[in-house]
Parts: C-alpha cells; sequence; structure tokens
C-alpha cells in the first residue's frame, strides 16, 4: 500500500530534489523552519520547531513573559511539524534542486497546535464541513514594485522599468506601464507555472508601479499556501531584476495601499450548487446571512483583517480602499462588494483585507465571519446605492490599539478560534506596536521640531 509519505518520497526522487526547505507559517505569515538534504528529510518524516516561533512579532521580539509562559511550557518544547504532501512546492530560484513543504504542526500527543495560523483555517473549513458546505474562495493580490531601498529612513521610490525612467502619475490598468516589467514577470509567471501556482491575470493598479495578481477560484487552505509561496516568489523575482516587491498595506504616502480582495462563495458538497443563489437564480437567505455575518464580524476580528499600525493607513475615504463594512452590487466605494455574475458564480468580494495579512488567518476570518452569519441568520443592513464613503454606522474600528481591544472582548473569537489563539495574537501584535511607538518619525520630526 503506498504511504503519503511514499508519494512525496517519489516527488522528490523523480525532480532529483537535493534540499528541502521545511518551513510553516508564524503569526505574520513569515516562513520559519530548517532546510534540510532530502535524505535526512526522509528519514526524519518532518522536522520539530519550538512552538515560541509562534509568539515571535515581526521584530523578533517576544510578548511578554507573563503571557509566554502563561500559553507555553516553561520548558519551551517542540511541537512536532509533519509535513503535508499536497503542499510541495519547487523553489526555481534555488542554485541547487530545492523543494519546499509547508507543515503541519502538533503537540507531543499529536493534537494540532493551536496557535499555528494553518491549523486555525483548517478549524474553520471543518466548521463548513460538518454543515455539508465547501467555501470557494479567489485571491487578489495587490503589491508595488519600487527601488531597492536600504535606509528604512528615505521613503520609497518608483523603480526604473525597461525605458529607463520611473513610472510619474496614476496608471491604472495600463497595459504599457505593466510591460515595463515584463522581464520581471516573465520569470514570475515561469516559476509559478513550475509550481503550479493558480494565477489568473496580471493587472496595472492605480499606484505608480502597483500590480495586482489574480488567483483562480478553488479550495481555500490550498490558495493560502499558494499565497504563501506566490509572496516568496514574487520577491525573488524581485531581487533578480534589482528592484523590490512590497505587500505593505500603505507603503508609499499619498499613493492606494495594497489590498487582498477575497472573493468568497459557499457550495453544496454534494451537489456543488452554489448556496449563495436560489433556484431561481435570486439571491438566496443564506447569502444575505453570510453577508450580515461579514458586516456584523469583521470590525470584532479586524485584527486578523489589518493586522499592522501601518495596515490602518490604508482605511481612507477616496483612496481606493473601504472605511466600512457597507455592501453593495457592483460598487467598489463599500468593503463588501457584490459583482455581477451567474447565479451559480454568485459571490461576495470582501475590500477590507490588507495585502500584508497572514493568508490562512484572514482566509479563516474571513469564512467564519460569513458562517457565523449563515447559522445565526443574521440579517444585513440595506445595500448601498452610489457612494458609500460617508456611511458611518458600519464604520472600523480606526487604530491598531482599538481594534485588539473589540478582538479581545468578542466572545465568539474565543469560542470559534480559541482562547490561546486570541490571547497570543492579541499580544503578539501590542507588543509589536509597543516596538513601534518607540520609533521617532519623520512627521514628528518635519512639524514638531521647531514648532512647539
Amino acid at each position: 500500500m503506498t504511504t503519503k509519505l511514499d508519494q512525496l518520497t517519489s516527488w522528490l526522487k523523480e525532480r532529483k530534489i537535493t534540499e528541502v526547505e521545511c518551513l510553516i507559517s508564524d503569526l505574520t505569515g513569515i516562513a520559519r523552519g530548517k532546510i534540510s538534504p532530502t535524505n535526512k528529510f526522509l528519514d526524519e518524516k518532518g522536522m520539530r520547531l519550538p512552538e515560541s516561533v509562534l509568539l515571535q512579532t515581526v521584530t523578533g521580539d517576544y510578548v511578554e513573559d507573563d503571557i509566554y509562559y502563561e500559553l507555553l511550557d516553561e520548558a519551551d518544547i517542540d511541537m512536532f511539524c509533519r509535513p503535508d504532501e499536497n503542499a510541495v512546492f519547487l523553489v526555481p530560484w534555488a542554485i541547487e534542486p530545492t523543494a519546499m513543504v509547508i507543515h503541519d504542526t502538533f503537540d507531543k500527543q499529536g493534537n494540532p497546535i493551536e496557535l499555528s495560523p494553518r491549523n486555525i483555517l483548517k478549524n474553520i473549513l471543518k466548521l463548513y464541513a460538518a454543515k455539508g458546505w465547501k467555501p470557494i474562495v479567489a485571491p487578489e493580490m495587490e503589491f508595488y514594485l519600487t527601488k531597492r531601498n536600504s535606509d528604512p529612513d528615505f521613503p520609497l521610490v518608483a523603480p526604473m522599468g525597461r525605458s529607463g525612467r520611473p513610472e510619474v502619475g496614476r496608471q491604472s490598468f495600463s497595459i504599457d506601464a505593466a510591460n515595463e516589467f515584463d522581464p520581471l514577470f516573465e520569470d514570475v509567471y515561469d516559476w509559478c507555472e513550475l509550481q503550479d501556482l493558480d494565477l489568473d491575470t496580471l493587472i496595472h493598479e492605480d499606484g505608480p508601479a502597483q500590480m495586482e495578481i489574480n488567483f483562480r477560484h478553488g479550495d481555500a487552505l490550498h490558495l493560502a499556501d499558494q499565497i504563501t509561496v506566490f509572496k516568496r516568489t514574487m520577491r525573488e523575482a524581485a531581487l533578480k531584476h534589482d528592484v523590490a516587491a512590497t505587500f505593505m498595506a500603505k507603503p508609499i504616502t499619498d499613493q492606494p495601499g495594497s489590498a487582498m480582495h477575497i472573493h468568497q462563495s459557499v457550495v453544496d458538497v454534494n451537489t456543488g450548487k452554489n448556496l449563495f443563489s436560489n433556484d431561481d437564480g435570486s439571491m438566496s437567505e443564506l447569502f444575505m446571512h453570510h453577508i450580515g455575518g461579514l458586516q456584523k464580524y469583521i470590525p470584532e476580528l479586524l485584527p486578523l483583517f489589518a493586522p499592522n499600525v501601518n495596515s490602518f493607513r490604508r482605511f481612507l475615504p477616496d483612496t481606493s480602499a473601504p472605511v466600512n463594512v457597507e455592501w453593495g452590487e457592483e460598487n467598489r466605494t463599500v468593503g463588501l462588494r457584490v459583482p455581477e455574475a451567474t447565479p451559480q458564480n454568485r459571490r461576495v468580494e470582501n475590500r477590507l483585507a490588507g495585502a500584508d495579512a497572514n493568508p490562512y488567518l484572514v482566509l479563516a476570518a474571513s469564512l467564519l465571519c460569513g458562517y457565523i452569519g449563515m447559522v445565526e441568520g443574521i440579517q444585513p443592513s440595506a445595500p448601498v446605492k452610489g457612494r458609500g464613503y460617508e456611511r458611518r454606522n458600519l464604520a472600523l474600528p480606526v487604530t491598531i490599539e482599538s481594534a485588539l481591544e473589540r478582538m479581545e472582548a468578542c466572545k465568539d473569537a474565543e469560542k470559534y478560534l480559541g482562547a490561546k489563539f486570541v490571547r497570543g495574537y492579541v499580544a503578539v501584535k501590542r507588543a509589536e506596536h509597543e516596538n513601534f511607538k518607540r520609533v521617532i518619525s519623520s512627521w514628528e520630526r518635519e512639524f514638531l521640531l521647531l514648532s512647539v
């Protein structure tokens, strides 16, 4: 009988892989793990990592000791990481034949680690499966290409394209502007094809050298894995061409931010029918309730959609980003857009998430909000006709601090995501924000230095 590890072994040997990057996602979305010779990887059938990496901040610091030892064993024990044979990807930019393998994490007794972002998403998908439902998602990733920047005190600027000149002004949907970086994107598409990533279209977005890559719709876990791999791939391709790629939510002053728009729908597992449409093609009650759940719970779980202090700089009126969780048909000024579609393709586009969000956690959060709405029968507000930026009834928390307070107080967050995860996630984000507050910004030096 062929085992899953046998299949993985064959895959690696057929491609003459000599090294394996064994990785997991931390709360930020940073890939952490070990690089192992293939034979050692196969002999050990996985790896061990300290569970504490899941309480590490983006700056490399850890949460306060009282929370650290409340959530983790005082001996700083290892978690057991096992490879997922469905999450194996080539590393086309590596010198030696290399693969990256995404792992799942367990404790010594074989229980899934509660702080693991991938486990969080798997738990939410199990809720849907128990109802006979399957969510379908299609993420859209926005990002900027910039000139290489070695000094964080200097603002980011647009890179030189093939013409030898940087972009000026807004170039939304410009083919020529996108073609400025043809050699880079040829590599991106070639590499992504080798990795079997389900990329669809490339679009030039509003900002200078701001791009968007759309993924084909599919399984949420598989697409979260793909986004994790794509971000690494995009950065590596950019470096090869002497530019940088950033997924910061708001990297450049007075330019649009970068989002991760999530198109989501739910189908019946047995029939494949889209549950968002009635037999006559009209919007179903489940669809309305899904939107109602998104409206009610996104503000409660906002740190999973906007995880950094920089994330909140996106939420400004008239900057191609939403400021509320209103909904409307074919309306890009609200947080929840319902695109024109056939009944089988009916979906809602969640426009709240930033490109900086952890893909596992943001997909889990977006699907969880809709799930709660469906099981609790939450009714949405009336759809918005026309401009939606002035609507304040369904406004979002405006700072990371207030958003963390709301998430911490949300009983349903604890119920569905787990008390340990909520406590750990909030603690990590608070530790990052404390670190941020120690840094004096250029705005403060410019306007306060000689004026106050």
